[in-house]
């Protein structure tokens, strides 16, 4: 089983993003822009508590005049239906309004385990909070609030547990899959099905013409080279009489699940269309999974040199800060270049694997130091003292140091860089964490003691070597 599915409904300004946020632990959430999503529809991976989960923040609905139907259409439909619980978000300070009624008729016919959640209930009595909300029917409400964090916690803890838990662990299930897994994600169209059957062959999609669920991803083991492989489909891999590009269903669901479960992520991008927000979109995510990530630009047969200059200006511009991961031009269709694709997999799972000593990350950040000194934050440099790694897939440097916190990010992305040229990092995002170092005798009395002391000498020596000059001032004029 997947990772369980939570979508957050409710009317505009009830702070369903707040909870969003507060739920992945993030500040800024992921928006997906696709054909019939409004911008609101985002998407995260859960980071309170300890099982994990997705949350989708879906658009404010009004619930009035034209009515929820036309405004559940598209986004908001598509997320309940793929949702498997629902938090129903109302405003705990206006109390219950016509269209939360409205809402609420609307998300019973999904038949999906709904709480009801009263938002902004800081200061208030919970009873009297949650009293006018048992008239919508959907159980006893819970008041929580998003923005100071008071029983969210409580609150997911709440739903998971009506929620039925995987049968086996993730780690269990991965290792049943051997080799460098690979996910492949895009936009519906853009030829992720065909690159599949190119890369593990014609005649091994048959073999693995596996049913999958709307969440599921599909896994293919295959070999080349001596190199096992297990191939991830958001798309589910079918047989080639199957396939219709045309009617290919994309979920972001599936793709935050994939990537999850992968050691490196191919993002392929349709060359005819050039790089579109959708595209950023996902760029994005693959970003924020700590994946290793390889851009495959197809259809690039069909193009004009035109074409193609236009379409590798635009790469280059638009996709600065993710210079490290590698780029390739390719046909899937006809096969140009995806023999290429290979060679980077395997160097970017290197990459993203590779252990460094503690003394060698050490040399790098002394001469890294020498080559460009840290800022100075109010008058006093900051000192990064010394690195050890903290973690790999992707690698996460730990650096320990004085005033760490108030480090600039060009500073930081100066760090990534002699990292990862110094380590051969390619293909892999690099983590650097810092911490600052404390003085462990910081608020001991003998400590205070010690510095009142020479605070008392430095003033008694200042007095004594003002009377020493008084005095000899006065035997010269004597």
């Amino acid at each position: 089983m997947s990772k369980p599915v939570i979508a957050l409904v409710g009317r505009p300004n009830v702070g369903k993003s707040t909870l969003f946020n507060r739920l992945t632990r993030s500040r800024d959430a992921i928006v997906a822009d696709y054909p019939g999503l409004t911008r609101d529809r985002q998407y995260g991976t859960g980071r309170l508590g300890e099982r994990p989960y997705i949350v989708v923040d879906t658009g404010g609905l009004s619930g009035e005049d034209e009515g929820v139907d036309p405004l559940m259409a598209g986004q908001v439909t598509s997320a309940l239906e793929e949702a498997d619980a629902i938090l129903f978000l109302v405003d705990g300070r206006q109390g219950i309004v016509p269209a939360d009624e409205q809402i609420a008729k609307y998300v019973r016919m999904f038949d999906k385990p709904i709480q009801v959640v009263v938002n902004k209930a800081e200061g208030f009595d919970h009873l009297l909070a949650t009293s006018d909300f048992f008239q919508l029917g959907l159980g006893k409400p819970l008041a929580i609030s998003s923005a100071h964090g008071d029983n969210v916690a409580f609150c997911i803890d709440k739903v998971l547990a009506e929620l039925p838990e995987s049968e086996d662990s993730d780690e269990t299930d991965l290792d049943s899959h051997p080799g460098i897994r690979v996910a492949v994600i895009g936009r519906p169209n853009v030829g992720k099905s065909t690159l599949i059957n190119r890369m593990i062959g014609e005649e091994r999609v048959v073999a693995f013409d596996m049913p999958g669920t709307t969440r599921d991803s599909i896994f293919v083991p295959f070999e080349r080279n001596g190199q096992e492989y297990t191939m991830i489909d958001t798309a589910g891999v079918r047989r080639r009489k199957n396939i219709s590009e045309k009617i290919e269903k994309f979920s972001i669901v599936k793709a935050i699940e994939a990537m999850g479960k992968s050691h490196v992520v191919i993002l392929v991008i349709d060359g005819s269309e050039g790089l579109t927000d959708q595209d950023l979109t996902l760029l994005g995510l693959a970003m924020d999974s700590g994946r290793g990530l390889v851009l495959a630009v197809n259809k690039w047969d069909n193009l004009t040199p035109l074409q193609r200059e236009k379409v590798k200006h635009e790469m280059s511009f638009r996709l600065s800060f993710a210079e490290y991961a590698t780029q390739h031009y390719i046909s899937a269709l006809h096969g140009t270049g995806v023999g290429d694709l290979f060679k980077d997999i395997n160097a970017v799972h290197l990459a993203a694997f590779k252990r460094v000593s503690t003394s060698d990350l050490n040399r790098v950040l002394e001469q890294a130091i020498l080559d460009h000194q840290p800022p100075l934050i109010s008058g006093r440099r900051v000192k990064l003292r010394y690195a050890h790694l903290g973690g790999l897939n992707p690698p996460r440097v730990i650096i320990h140091g004085n005033q760490v916190d108030k480090l600039p990010q060009a500073y930081v992305r100066y760090l990534m860089n002699v990292f990862r040229k110094a380590f051969k990092w390619v293909g892999t995002p690099i983590m650097i964490e810092f911490k600052g170092t404390k003085n462990p005798f910081e608020g001991r009395k003998d400590t205070q003691l010690r510095r009142k002391g020479r605070h008392d000498n430095a003033s008694e020596f200042k007095a004594k070597k003002k009377i020493a000059k008084k005095t000899q001032k006065k035997r010269r004029q004597n």
